[in-house]
């Protein structure tokens, strides 16, 4: 009878212990990711408390999804209104380039989580004046007529955007 002895290779021990180690903790600290770019968790010191979506977050509907322009009443005509009577440019303003809002619509046609995303006019991130910005979140957050996304049988929740594109100050068009 013949018996086989061991024998210790380090190299062999080495290249599997580190890929069961690899293959065992993954993400051990790491940090946790959204599930899309752009995907808005909510901020204690930034959201409304009152606004959440009827859904589970996984389940909010991408811009992307929709298939569809502005789900608002009246439709883009109705924004490009509402920001042009509203809006004040500031004097003596010559900032330039564009400011996304983004925000989610729950099932309930109402708007919360909003986030700003601001860029020259070479797309290069840029700070603009508290004076726009600001004035653009408030015109945003005072939008109340927000479509009810139907989605089979019952209503879904969904991310929307508008983008501002900024001359000098003045709103010169609202995407998309």
């Amino acid at each position: 009878m013949t018996t086989k002895s061991f024998r210790f290779q380090p190299f062999r021990f080495s290249v599997t212990f580190i890929v069961l180690t690899l293959i065992i903790f993954p993400s051990f600290g790491q940090e946790k990711y959204l599930r899309w770019v752009g995907d808005s968790e909510f901020n204690a010191e930034t959201d409304d408390p009152n606004f959440s979506p009827c859904g589970p977050e996984a389940k909010v509907l991408q811009y992307f999804n929709t298939n569809a322009g502005p789900q608002y009443a009246g439709e883009k005509p109705a924004l490009i209104r509402h920001f042009n009577s509203n809006y004040k440019a500031p004097e003596n303003n010559h900032q330039s380039g564009m400011v996304r809002i983004r925000f989610v619509v729950n099932c309930e046609g109402k708007a919360g989580r909003f986030r700003l995303l601001e860029a020259d006019e070479n797309y290069a991130p840029f700070s603009f004046d508290s004076s726009i910005t600001d004035q653009l979140l408030r015109l945003t957050r005072e939008i109340k007529n927000w479509h009810i996304l139907p989605y089979g049988e019952t209503t879904t929740d969904y991310y929307f955007y508008l983008i501002f594109k900024i001359k000098d100050g003045q709103i010169i068009e609202i995407l998309p």
